[in-house]
């Protein structure tokens, strides 16, 4: 089978440890691409079920770890974001603004340089969300209340694969149809791009609110890659810098 190729290529929010987490549909897109970048925009290892004692951890997730190691092994270059559900990893910060283990160099954030020579900023995004970062108990409470909204999307689809139909994300519909909701990816994405200008970068890459998105914000780019959950996206780059998102759900099914 021949692979697509890009120059980079951004996934996030996988949520490895979680029933929601697609990782058949991810292990057939990381197997059908190769690249020479691959950022891990945070939230891949889901730290907060473990810690409510969740012991699940299928081969499948076992798999998708094995796809990295093997990647950064033969010789692509991967990167790890810290998101705030793998927020474990940042003990291995103290005293280092990068580390490397397994050939995969973790931080906080990252700059990347586009073919066409634009410098992007890549972050989870966590820190700039006030309930996330201020208000922790209504974030795990919440979590708990979108693990039950993603259980429902589990049933639904598998009723319509019993008629036929393809992958719908029933949980992203209704999110994206509630006012709350949108209000806050709009001040999300607003105060990120105003951090990224602050900064001097021509744009950012980041995760966290499980919204595949690419727009301008006063002069800012925005990019974010989506989700493993709700929407299987992925934000990548050609070999000349041009940036798309990829829809893998609805590319393969």
């Amino acid at each position: 089978m021949s692979k697509h190729k890009y120059r980079t290529v951004w996934i996030s929010d996988i949520h490895l440890g979680t029933r929601g987490c697609k990782a058949k549909f991810l292990e057939d897109f990381l197997r059908s691409i190769e690249c020479e970048h691959l950022f891990l925009v945070g939230d891949i290892i889901d730290g907060w079920a473990m810690s409510r004692g969740s012991r699940f951890f299928p081969q499948e997730h076992v798999n998708i770890i094995r796809r990295f190691l093997n990647k950064a092994r033969n010789g692509t270059k991967v990167k790890y974001v810290i998101g705030n559900h793998d927020e474990m990893l940042r003990k291995y910060l103290d005293y280092f603004v990068h580390v490397d283990i397994g050939n995969i160099e973790i931080g906080n954030d990252f700059v990347h340089e586009t073919a066409d020579g634009r410098k992007l900023w890549v972050t989870h995004g966590d820190l700039y969300d006030g309930v996330t970062r201020y208000h922790k108990w209504i974030s795990h409470l919440g979590d708990i209340g979108y693990a039950l909204l993603i259980s429902l999307n589990g049933i639904f689809n598998r009723i319509r694969k019993t008629f036929g139909f393809g992958y719908w994300s029933l949980s992203a519909y209704i999110k994206h149809k509630v006012k709350k909701a949108v209000e806050f990816i709009n001040s999300f994405e607003g105060a990120v791009a105003r951090e990224c200008k602050q900064q001097g970068y021509n744009g950012v890459v980041c995760g966290h609110i499980h919204h595949a998105e690419i727009k301008d914000i006063d002069g800012i780019t925005y990019y974010n890659d989506g989700d493993w959950v709700e929407s299987c996206t992925a934000l990548v780059e050609h070999l000349d810098g041009k940036m798309e998102i990829i829809q893998w759900a609805k590319i393969t099914h």
